[in-house]
């Protein structure tokens, strides 16, 4: 429902995190990026791979993912891809996981996944801003939405720590999101939220307005840079 305002104001991983996969990677022939929604690790990944194959079960999204020529959409679930066995070199997974079936998602990968192929699933929660800001945005998402967020959340606070992930794992640096926003950024993508998207549905009332009011109120003036710490998990699949 809200894939347009996902690809207008979601925040953009940093190169150096696509740099390290493709250092880890031994071929760079093709790329699976899972549960793509607008493409962004998708278009990313074509800078390092000869074709990327970007999958997302939601149409909505992928209707709005930016075209590329080394970039091929496709509408398949992350459980059941309809890839070539053994045919893929590093397979993504970013800000999608938790909505997965791990066990078979894990047996789609096997299948897929080419000789000394790497897996990378990242995630991040919420971002920091000044603590004035940061206290509003807690308030909103542990007050006003307690209670709608989806119980996969619980992956995303935890960044995906306690997950039993069957393959051998790379030791690789530490990675942020950075950006400058406006207030008006903020509040666009806080309007992103799916917990919102529920409240609204269950409740018939948007708690949008007076969060903006609230915001503007403690932002202050111009541009404020804005950070969000990465859970990066990366693996090697197919040992030689």
């Amino acid at each position: 429902q809200q894939a347009g305002q996902y690809a207008r104001f979601r925040p953009v991983y940093p190169a150096a995190l696509y740099a390290e996969l493709a250092r880890l990677s031994s071929s760079h022939r093709l790329a699976w990026d899972c549960g793509t929604g607008n493409g962004q690790a998708a278009i990313a990944l074509a800078g390092f791979f000869k074709q990327v194959i970007a999958t997302d079960p939601s149409e909505a999204q992928l209707q709005k993912a930016q075209a590329h020529p080394q970039v091929l959409y496709r509408q398949a679930s992350a459980e059941k891809s309809d890839l070539t066995d053994r045919s893929i070199d590093l397979i993504t997974v970013a800000q999608a996981f938790h909505w997965f079936d791990f066990e078979k998602f894990f047996e789609e990968v096997r299948r897929v996944a080419s000789q000394n192929s790497i897996l990378a699933i990242w995630t991040y929660e919420l971002h920091r801003i000044t603590p004035e800001v940061d206290s509003v945005v807690l308030d909103f998402y542990r007050g006003t939405l307690s209670g709608y967020w989806e119980p996969e959340r619980k992956w995303v606070e935890e960044g995906y720590a306690s997950v039993d992930f069957p393959f051998t794992r790379l030791p690789v640096g530490s990675f942020e999101m950075t950006a400058e926003w406006s207030v008006d950024d903020l509040i666009g993508y806080l309007g992103t939220w799916s917990a919102l998207q529920t409240y609204r549905s269950k409740m018939g009332n948007d708690p949008m307005p007076e969060l903006a009011a609230r915001l503007r109120k403690v932002w202050g003036q111009g541009m404020k840079p804005v950070r969000w710490p990465l859970a990066v998990h990366v693996f090697r699949v197919n040992p030689e």
